[in-house]
């Protein structure tokens, strides 16, 4: 089960990305303390990055790796945490869609929740560990995110 779910999980990052990919740049624009400006080649260019990420997680955890596996549920916590905090939040303080928060809703925070349940649940990963690994990995995802913009817009202008 837990390597369907890690798939799964990768699938669910892949959706959620590719919605916010398509609309998110523009809806950054009124976003005011939500979200900063961002362009679309820029943002895609992140997003493209994290959901790669994703997937090299998914291929460590189900190869049998221990690391790959805190990784992998350590970037689930983050998915989790991410439909709360800016997707719903934005939404109701907004009182407008964030792109994201549906698939977030619908697939991101219940793949995620059953990902982490079935990896404790197996003995896959130890609570105490994850306690410490996990938010390392929301930060330095979190912190991954302004240089991949940075990266972006350097290459967008490279290529223009």
């Amino acid at each position: 089960m837990f390597n369907f779910l890690a798939w799964a999980f990768v699938g669910a990052v892949a959706t959620h990305n590719l919605e916010e990919a398509f609309c998110l740049p523009d809806w950054s624009r009124a976003a005011g303390r939500f979200h900063p400006r961002v362009g679309a080649i820029e943002f895609r260019f992140a997003v493209a990055v994290l959901t790669a990420l994703a997937a090299a997680c998914a291929i460590a955890a189900t190869a049998g790796s221990v690391v790959g596996r805190y990784l992998m549920c350590g970037y689930a916590l983050a998915m989790a945490l991410n439909v709360i905090v800016p997707h719903v939040a934005a939404t109701i303080a907004l009182k407008r869609y964030m792109p994201g928060t549906a698939t977030g809703l619908l697939l991101n925070l219940p793949v995620c929740s059953w990902l982490l349940f079935c990896a404790f649940d197996a003995h896959l990963i130890e609570l105490g560990t994850f306690a410490w690994v996990a938010p390392l990995v929301v930060i330095a995802i979190v912190g991954m995110i302004p240089p991949l913009f940075w990266i972006g817009r350097r290459l967008n202008f490279a290529h223009a």
